[in-house]
Parts: structure tokens; C-alpha cells; sequence
């Protein structure tokens, strides 16, 4: 007979990376406003809704400085009736095309709002569609953006983000209900109605959060600053204990590795604690991504938690010649300094972020439970406790309705199962779990449990290269302001250091390969490079001209991949 409950986390990681262009901040993609609509306040208006559920969300500290920037420039744009320009192109689209005079950027901008999943966000409403494939006619057969009026750029803008809104959103609210109604020629006012609510909803994502946290039924944690993977900051070679043969970046180190991941960790701290008000007791590492070393970093921060994937903790066990069959749903600690460790259940993860999207809601839910059964039944003479940590804004694309109805009934469910208890980490840390020791911790990430998504082929190399260059080019330009040959103040060391940061972040990495779409792959390699290249401005030495030509030269993938790339699975 089964006795206590079996703790179970859910973990949602909510993640875009730097999107603003670093001259003149203008946004790139529009990835970090379009998830905040459709999918932070989603994710929020769950868990209000389900009082008795618990779940662990974790924000990367650019992530929440970029949506703040978001509603600020909206408020600015409202308040100033339009004086003050918006920085994202698809706003402008939305409120004032006549303002994109130029011909190709009209056709450009068209063509951005044409990309949206197919099955779920334009098939779903006939509007939508039907401008849709006048806007693939047009596009297929003209790059003369003189022929879109103003009136089809707008009405396509304002179809286009009532499909991204969050179905929570979609259900309640008049404004969205009334646009619905219409299939085309929106007003002035309607539309800039419409930004006002962009506006209120991604400026109400932090208030919403914390109020959460604050009654206890959600426990927010954080990544370092700008996504970094800590492992290859603090061991280029990190990436060979469980990939040997894999070649690496010319370059031996990463240039004070250490004194970098901490610098990621005490931003991300700073700018966690200026938006939410509390400091993070845990961490979720950029993509799960540790190392002995890194755990050391991040027990040095003061973190009492941390989680990765896991194949890791397989690749760990391996290397100790363990052989115990026991529970592996265990909390886990690498030394007498190691925070408490967390692991991954790869399996029940990625039923989540790629499986349950194609069956009904209940039946997914009911699998789900089932199999929390079978992991309480085996572990029940276990401190046990199962780790469910996923994308918390990528997966609901490829659900119907946003994953409105498999979200509903998974905190119903699980909230009330009289063997199951929703708990946080943090919940389970402060408990007196008895912890299993690592005698060893394998570099490794949540993918495949090693670190092959960011380094060990040719583009990826490369770009270690072409970073760790202008980290060694940085480091001159700051001792020579150290030896007072050049003149930093305390606001330019700030900013560069900033900026160093961003070129120090994993997703740039991510999207280097010719397993990933062509159009995405072009994109975070434009933008890696235009980074690098402001760092070099920004600490007056001229930039190298390789960062002129485009990193992955070899012919790249196609849209078929799953999940278009932004998601992998575990194993």
C-alpha cells in the first residue's frame, strides 16, 4: 500500500535571447513580445486559476529586461501619440504602416508576418488564412513592396497577433473578442486599442509572477545574465568528457572563464531581484549545461538548488562504475559545498514538449499520471522526488488552443491526486530529503547529456574562436584603461561588460549547424556577428573582417526539423 505522496516538480523555463540590434536597439526578431502574449500570460493565468497547484517558473534575467523595454516603448509610443517611435517593426505594422515607406522593407515585413505555425495559428482562423495566401501569392511573384496598401500590411499585422494572443487572453477579453469578429478593414483606433493591450499584458507579467510567488504557488528561479554555458566559459574543452573525439576551437582557454560565469550570476541576480524583488535560491544553468567546476561557481553564488538533465546524472554514475539499480527520482549532491542537485526525467519532459501535442487533451493527461504511478509504486521506499523541466513557451505552438485545454487539466489532475504532491524545489530543499551523493558530475547539458549543441564542429568552432578573439581583444582595451593609456568610466565598463556578455550567450551556438532551418541559421549568424562586431566599437579596436562573412558555410537544413529547432529532446 502506497502511503506518502511522491513529490513532482514542473519546471517551466521561460527564454528568449538578445534580440535588439546593439547600435541602435531596434529588435531583430519579435520572438520576446510575441511569447509574452501567447505564452507568459498563459502560463500565468493557469496557475491563478488553479490554486492548489505549485510549479517552479525560471526566467532568464535578458529575457525580462527586453519585455520591460517592450512596455516601456509601448507606453512611450500611447503617450506621446506616436512621436516616439516604436522599435519593433511588426507594432509599426500594426499601428502605422504608412510609416514603411521603403519598398523592400514593406515586402520584408510582410513576409515576417507570414510566419507563424501553420496548423495551429493560421489554418485555425479563416481571416488569417485567406491573408495569408494572398500575401504568399504576392510574395511568390513580386519583391516590390509598392504594391501592398497600408490597409492589407495592417489588417494582416492585426490577424497576425490576434493568432499569437494567449487563448486565456482570447476568451476574456472585449477588445480581442470584438477584433475576432471582423475579418479586415480595422480602424486607427481599434488597432492602436489593441497595442495598449500588448502594452498592459507584457507590463503585467511581472506583477502577475510575483504576486504568484508571493502566495507561495510559484517559485521563481533564474539563469546567468545572458545565457552563458558555464561549462566551455570555465573549460574550453569541457565538451570532450563525454564527446572525446569531438574537435575543438583553436584556442585552448576561455579568458577568465571564472571571473565571467560569476559575473553572469551576480547580474542575473541584480536584475531578477530589480523585477521580481526576492533573490532566486535556485538556478536552472543555461540549458542544464554543469560541470564540477560549475557547480563550485554556482554553490560560490549561493544558489541552494540547482538542475540539469538526465543523461547526465547517467553519464555521472558511469564514470563512478555505479551500479545501483535504486531510484534514480532522487535529490542529489556532489560534495559537502554542492547545492542540492536535481535531475531531469528525460522521458515524462519530452512527452510534454513534443508527444502530447498530437493526442487529446485527457487521455494525455491520464497517460502523464499513469506514469507518475509507476514512479511512485518503484520508488516508494525512496525520498523520491520526479523533476518535469521544459520549455515553458515554445511547446504550446504545436498544441490546439495553445495547450489551453492539456495545461487545464494537468493542474487539475495533478493538484488533486490523492498520491501525487505539486511541490517546488525549493519546497524540497528546506524538507529532510536524504540526498545521494555524486562522486563525480560528467560536463553535460538537458541534450544527449553533453555539450555538442554548442561546440565540436566546424561553425560552432569557429565562432568559439571568433568570441574568445574578442574576449582577448577586450581584455587589452580594459588593462590599458586599468594603466590609464584609455579612459573607461564606470558607466562605459558597465556597458562593454554588458556587451561582452551578450556575445557570451548559448544561443548563437544553438543555431550554428546544417540540422537547422536555413532562415534561422542566417538570422542568429547575422546577429552573432553583429555583436561581436559592436564589441569591437565599443572598446575601440577595429573588427576583423572575417566577422564581415557569414559563419555557416555549408548548405543547412529545412523547416521539417521538429519543433522548426527552437526545441530538442533530451535523449
Amino acid at each position: 500500500m502506497i502511503h506518502k505522496k511522491l513529490p513532482v516538480v514542473l519546471c517551466w523555463h521561460m527564454h528568449q535571447p538578445e534580440y535588439r540590434d546593439p547600435r541602435d536597439k531596434i529588435y531583430q526578431q519579435p520572438w520576446t513580445y510575441l511569447h509574452a502574449i501567447k505564452d507568459y500570460v498563459d502560463m500565468a493565468a493557469h496557475l491563478e486559476k488553479h490554486t492548489s497547484a505549485r510549479a517552479v517558473v525560471n526566467f532568464v534575467p535578458i529575457l525580462l529586461e527586453q519585455l520591460d523595454d517592450y512596455a516601456q516603448q509601448i507606453d512611450a509610443y500611447l503617450n506621446t501619440e506616436g512621436e516616439s517611435a516604436l522599435r519593433d517593426v511588426l507594432l509599426t505594422a500594426l499601428v502605422n504602416p504608412s510609416s514603411i515607406t521603403n519598398s523592400d522593407e514593406r515586402m520584408k515585413v510582410v513576409r515576417a508576418l507570414m510566419r507563424a505555425n501553420e496548423e495551429r495559428l493560421i489554418r485555425r482562423f479563416e481571416p488569417f488564412e485567406d491573408l495569408i495566401d494572398l500575401a504568399r501569392s504576392i510574395s511568390s511573384n513580386t519583391d516590390n513592396g509598392q504594391y501592398l496598401s497600408d490597409e492589407f500590411i495592417s489588417d494582416l499585422a492585426v490577424w497576425y497577433h490576434l493568432a499569437w494572443m494567449g487563448e486565456t487572453v482570447r476568451r476574456e477579453n472585449d477588445l480581442i473578442i470584438q477584433l475576432m469578429s471582423k475579418s479586415g478593414q480595422f480602424t486607427s483606433d481599434e488597432r492602436l486599442a489593441f497595442l495598449s493591450l500588448i502594452g498592459g499584458l507584457i507590463k503585467g507579467i511581472f506583477s502577475r509572477y510575483k504576486d504568484l510567488a508571493e502566495q507561495g504557488r510559484v517559485e521563481l528561479s533564474m539563469t546567468p545574465y545572458a545565457h552563458p554555458i558555464m561549462p566551455l566559459l570555465l573549460d574550453i574543452k569541457a565538451g570532450r568528457q563525454a564527446c572525446p573525439n569531438d574537435p575543438q576551437p583553436a584556442h585552448e582557454t576561455y579568458p577568465g572563464g571564472s571571473s565571467r560565469v560569476q559575473w553572469h550570476l551576480q547580474e542575473g541576480l541584480r536584475v531578477f531581484k530589480q523585477y521580481f524583488g526576492i533573490h532566486s535560491t535556485g538556478c536552472w544553468p543555461s540549458e542544464g549545461a554543469i560541470s564540477e567546476q560549475t557547480i563550485h561557481e554556482l554553490a560560490k553564488a549561493g544558489f541552494a538548488w540547482v538542475a540539469s538533465g538526465d543523461q547526465v546524472l547517467s553519464n555521472s554514475l558511469a564514470k563512478q562504475n555505479n551500479v545501483d539499480e535504486s531510484c534514480r527520482h532522487r535529490v542529489w549532491q556532489f560534495d559537502h559545498l554542492s547545492p542540492a542537485l536535481f535531475f531531469r526525467d528525460d522521458g515524462l519532459s519530452d512527452l510534454i514538449g513534443f508527444d502530447y501535442q498530437k493526442w487529446h487533451a485527457d487521455d494525455a493527461v491520464l497517460n502523464f499520471i499513469t506514469h507518475l504511478e509507476q514512479v511512485h509504486e518503484s520508488c516508494e521506499d525512496e525520498d523520491a522526488v520526479v523533476s518535469i523541466i521544459l520549455d515553458g513557451e515554445n511547446a504550446w505552438e504545436f498544441y490546439p488552443h495553445n495547450g489551453y485545454w492539456f495545461l487545464d487539466a494537468l493542474y487539475e489532475k495533478l493538484s488533486n491526486h490523492p498520491h501525487i504532491e505539486l511541490t517546488t524545489f525549493s519546497d524540497v530543499v528546506t524538507k529532510t530529503y536524504q540526498r545521494k551523493i555524486l562522486k563525480h558530475i560528467v560536463a553535460g547539458s538537458w541534450v544527449y547529456g553533453n555539450l555538442s549543441t554548442w561546440i565540436g564542429s566546424d561553425a560552432k568552432n569557429r565562432a568559439w574562436d571568433l568570441l574568445i578573439s574578442a574576449k582577448l581583444a577586450f581584455d587589452q582595451a580594459q588593462n590599458s584603461a586599468l594603466d590609464g593609456s584609455s579612459n573607461w568610466s564606470a558607466e562605459t565598463l558597465s556597458r562593454n561588460l554588458q556587451q561582452l556578455a551578450i556575445c557570451e550567450g548559448s544561443d548563437w551556438f544553438w543555431w550554428f549547424g546544417d540540422y537547422n532551418p536555413g532562415d534561422a541559421v542566417r538570422d542568429f549568424d547575422q546577429l552573432f556577428r553583429l555583436q561581436l562586431t559592436r564589441l569591437y566599437e565599443l572598446i575601440e579596436i577595429p573588427a576583423p573582417d572575417v566577422l564581415q562573412h557569414p559563419l555557416c558555410l555549408s548548405a543547412v537544413g529545412d523547416s521539417a526539423v521538429e519543433a522548426g529547432g527552437v526545441m530538442r529532446r533530451g535523449q
